[in-house]
């Protein structure tokens, strides 16, 4: 068995696929980046008259931006760059990550995403702030409850009435919409 110590090939590659983990991050932002960009170029459209730019121009520039930074970052690690090791004071790096928290943190996500076409914004809003705070630690259930209704109806109103986003309202678009 060879290990990253020794000096077969198999051990070579694996030790300078390591020292170059950062790269990792590179293909991923480039990918998103062409992402981006092709989506963008799939999609028809344009500017008119009074916004020759028109909502393309945003898109373009954030695929182009992915490209840059995947390209700068990727110099960067070719040259020796390195990120830094987590240094906080209340991180302690010896424990295990806690996959619990994370599983029920990606199902709270899940759910509120199936939920929002189906009861809409207040309610699916109101599962995810009351779940994420369950999965972080609280266990006041009934307070939890009550802010994340809040919250969630709150920015519902805000996005609908201020800023003029259409967020789905499910039974309560009679009520409030």
């Amino acid at each position: 068995m060879t290990t990253i110590g020794d000096t077969g090939d198999t051990g070579t590659a694996r030790s300078w696929w390591t020292e170059h983990s950062e790269l990792g991050v590179s293909v991923l932002l480039a990918l998103t980046g062409l992402l981006v960009l092709g989506d963008t170029l799939a999609e028809g459209g344009g500017g008119s008259a009074s916004d020759p730019l028109g909502p393309r121009t945003v898109a373009f520039v954030l695929g182009a931006a992915l490209l840059v930074l995947a390209a700068l970052l990727t110099v960067d690690v070719l040259r020796g760059g390195r990120g830094e090791a987590e240094g906080g004071e209340d991180v302690d790096l010896d424990t295990a990550m806690d996959l619990r928290t994370v599983g029920m943190l990606a199902g709270v996500i899940v759910a509120t995403a199936a939920l929002i076409p189906l009861a809409g914004w207040p309610i699916a809003g109101t599962v995810l702030f009351a779940g994420a705070t369950y999965a972080l630690g609280s266990r006041a259930v009934l307070r939890d409850l009550g802010i994340a209704a809040a919250v969630s109806l709150l920015t519902w109103v805000l996005f609908d009435a201020v800023l003029g986003v259409d967020l789905p309202g499910g039974p309560l678009m009679g009520v409030f919409g």
